[in-house]
């Protein structure tokens, strides 16, 4: 009986590593989309009873931060899940997985610190111009440049590398949602949408556009409506 050649134990040794990068990835996956989907059932849960539209209060900070955490998971880790299967793929450790998806939520951990440093209860007319802005901001070239980083970056870096680009290209995004309800199930899910289509498809004017152009509408929709309100 012989030996296997050496170019039969390194087809083998190819075969057995690219099953494991399979299971890796797809493992990773299932995780990612996992988490994501239980954050929605907590975040909904929480929010229940709190959605006061423009009027809403955050609560204590630490009320805050245990919402808007599994809040960003929930919105931003299904668009984040190709980043996540390449990093899984490059590393081919959970540690770094772990360690890639823990640094984006981190990031924005970090904006939510923010959003609670510079938020208050506010009107039509304050909503109105928040959402006019954001829609300009959908058209610029500083969105176009971090929405392609985000692809550029996406699985190659650091999570917090990626998560800074992504906080750029959604930034708009997350000012909408504050602006109109940071309680509200229903805007949590239509920003979500958005942000989560932005981070799997490439920047197209005939999209973006009659996006903007939208969001702009109804930010002077409302500055007309507020009186009547």
């Amino acid at each position: 009986m012989g030996f296997p050649d050496r170019s039969e134990q390194a087809f083998v040794t190819r075969t057995t590593l690219h099953r494991r990068a399979t299971a890796a990835t797809a493992a990773a996956l299932a995780a990612t989309l996992a988490l994501a989907a239980a954050c929605w059932v907590v975040s909904i849960r929480q929010m229940t009873g709190m959605d006061m539209g423009t009027a809403t209060r955050l609560g204590s900070f630490a009320f805050f931060i245990a919402l808007w955490v599994p809040m960003m998971a929930a919105m931003m880790l299904p668009g984040a899940a190709p980043a996540v299967l390449r990093r899984a793929r490059a590393s081919g450790r959970v540690r770094a997985v772990l360690l890639f998806v823990g640094s984006y939520l981190a990031i924005w951990a970090a904006v939510g610190i923010a959003v609670y440093a510079v938020y208050r209860p506010h009107g039509s007319v304050a909503a109105g111009a928040l959402l006019i802005a954001a829609g300009l901001y959908e058209i610029t070239p500083l969105k176009r440049r971090f929405r392609r980083q985000c692809w550029a970056s996406s699985g190659s870096g650091s999570g917090i590398g990626f998560g800074l680009c992504c906080v750029g290209s959604s930034i708009n995004l997350m000012v909408m949602m504050v602006a109109l309800g940071v309680m509200s199930a229903t805007w949590m899910a239509v920003i979500a949408i958005l942000a989560v289509y932005q981070k799997l498809r490439p920047a197209q004017a005939v999209i973006d556009v009659p996006l903007a152009l939208a969001i702009v509408g109804f930010g002077f929709f409302i500055l007309i409506a507020a009186p009547m309100i």
